[in-house]
């Protein structure tokens, strides 16, 4: 099994948000599966101007030759791909937005519709997706842009991190916290690729406090001061 994720945080390797990613396929790697963390901020993708050539013109092929040719092998060779972000003013960051846009070569401009919903076409099967959001902010109210965008993904995971500024904390009874829930979040790589989904138990887990909201909020205004 192969699983890409395409993280859309500007830090890159020195984000909060891929903490989270690194535990994630460390679980996924104990489980035997082959991992690829791309970091798009590092990529040259140019933005889609929406001029439908890779739907009309030359079907699947992008007028741009830039980075996300190689990207879009990565995405249609992997088994699970999985979006990683930051929560940017409700949503998913530029880098990350700027990519999901990119993968309109995948679709035809044929209407499909299942229930009330209507989509594209696909060409070929896509892989099952994984969201990982994460969230300097404490509460689950943050996530609701981003659970909505993805929602027609159908996720098999969905993890979402509130309080995320903890991930880094150097206080050692905050750190033994984060230790056990960055646990779960290995635990729930190494499930996902197991069964394909990942035990109650590891869901609810994942949702665990890092820290009683009112107490990160005090702690987030000390430092600001």
């Amino acid at each position: 099994m192969k699983i890409t994720v395409f993280n859309g945080s500007p830090r890159a390797e020195q984000s909060t948000t891929n903490i989270i990613v690194q535990k994630f396929l460390e679980g996924a790697k104990l489980a035997g599966a082959a991992v690829d963390n791309v970091f798009l901020i590092n990529k040259d993708i140019n933005h889609c101007n929406g001029c439908f050539s890779c739907w009309f013109k030359t079907p699947g092929q992008c007028v741009f030759n830039d980075g996300m040719a190689e990207l879009l092998e990565k995405y249609m060779s992997s088994d699970i791909i999985c979006y990683a972000t930051p929560v940017y003013t409700w949503n998913m960051t530029a880098a990350l937005k700027n990519f999901v846009d990119r993968l309109i070569p995948l679709r035809r401009p044929v209407a499909t519709q299942t229930e009330e919903h209507y989509d594209m076409e696909v060409r070929t099967k896509f892989p099952d997706a994984v969201v990982i959001a994460n969230c300097g902010f404490p509460g689950e109210n943050n996530f609701e842009t981003i659970k909505a965008v993805f929602k027609p993904c159908n996720p098999i995971l969905e993890i979402y991190r509130n309080s995320g500024k903890l991930l880094k904390t150097s206080n050692p009874e905050l750190k033994a916290v984060v230790d056990e829930y960055l646990g779960y979040v290995k635990q729930s790589g190494f499930e996902i690729v197991n069964n394909n989904k990942i035990a109650d138990d590891t869901k609810l887990k994942l949702q665990m406090e890092l820290i009683h909201p009112e107490e990160y909020v005090d702690r987030m205004n000390i430092r600001l001061a």
